[in-house]
């Protein structure tokens, strides 16, 4: 009896006092605090890319790689960080397991660019036709996957996939690479084809140049009238508004002012100007000379 009592205290202490216990917000705190350490070490190995830092740089990959295993990112990150200081081997380790972890074309184009580099071309030229099956709208691609089949001496397929690259992106640098591998196969003709479409591409671009220089000095020109219209139109409104604002006489002031002179008018003295008698003047004028006389 006595031990059914203890248990009944104690479950009615769990249930009152005890809270209850919840994991989910501590975890979801620490994913949290997980996301933004690892979103401060990528601005960290970012920046120490840009200012030639590779060791810290490389700290702060594989610190993320600590915290996520899986961050196919920071592997292709890392992967360009050991190909541009020539350590090609963990270069290609690290692609690959950014490969495997995402199937992006952009690991398989590096991974192609190192094996060029390294004058494995076979698998250069693998790499790159599986980037290009994967996104195939990238010139670059192209260009890259070009070299490698010239490498192997397949010309005809390195000219296709130049003239792929190019009806993706017309312009001259490409039309260069496929200049040059004509120029390196003794193709005169072609190369001299080459150089024809490398100048009328100049030449095309530069009047498409001068007429949108042209449009832009006459939309620029339209935009200065509409200006001075605009200010023209403001000033006078803004005269009109002034005009109006201004305080008027009150129309009983004016009658009331009116009124006021008149009468000031009405008593002023007038003069009564006297007009000599001119009769009178001889009459007296010849009184005068009788008495003379």
């Amino acid at each position: 009896m006595l031990a059914a009592l203890l248990i009944l205290v104690f479950t009615v202490f769990v249930i009152f006092f005890v809270p209850n216990y919840n994991p989910e917000p501590e975890e979801e705190e620490v994913d949290t605090r997980k996301s933004s350490q690892i979103k401060k070490l990528w601005n960290l190995a970012q920046t120490a890319m840009k200012e030639r830092k590779p060791m810290k740089a490389e700290k702060a990959l594989l610190t993320i790689l600590k915290f996520d295993e899986k961050n196919a990112a920071a592997y292709n990150r890392l992967g360009i960080l050991y190909a541009k200081s020539k350590q090609y081997k963990e270069a290609v380790e690290c692609f690959e397991i950014a490969q495997s972890l995402d199937n992006n074309a952009s690991s398989l184009h590096n991974v192609g660019l190192i094996y060029l580099e390294t004058n494995k071309y076979e698998k250069a030229a693998m790499a790159f036709a599986k980037a290009i099956e994967i996104e195939g709208d990238q010139p670059g691609r192209y260009i890259a996957y070009a070299k490698a089949l010239e490498k192997l001496g397949e010309r005809s397929r390195a000219v296709e996939a130049l003239e792929t690259a190019y009806s993706l992106s017309p312009n001259t640098v490409i039309l260069r690479h496929l200049l040059e591998l004509y120029e390196n196969s003794d193709d005169a003709e072609n190369a001299e084809r080459t150089r024809k479409r490398i100048e009328d591409l100049q030449n095309a671009k530069a009047k498409t140049s001068k007429a949108s220089k042209r449009t832009e000095r006459k939309a620029a020109r339209v935009e200065a009238r509409t200006v001075r219209k605009a200010a023209r139109v403001e000033a006078k409104n803004t005269r009109i508004a002034n005009r109006a604002a201004k305080p008027q006489a009150h129309p009983v002031r004016k009658v009331a002012a009116k009124t006021v002179s008149t009468a000031k008018a009405a008593t002023k003295p007038v003069r009564r100007i006297i007009v000599p008698n001119k009769s009178a003047k001889k009459k007296i004028s010849i009184k005068d000379d009788d008495s003379k006389a």
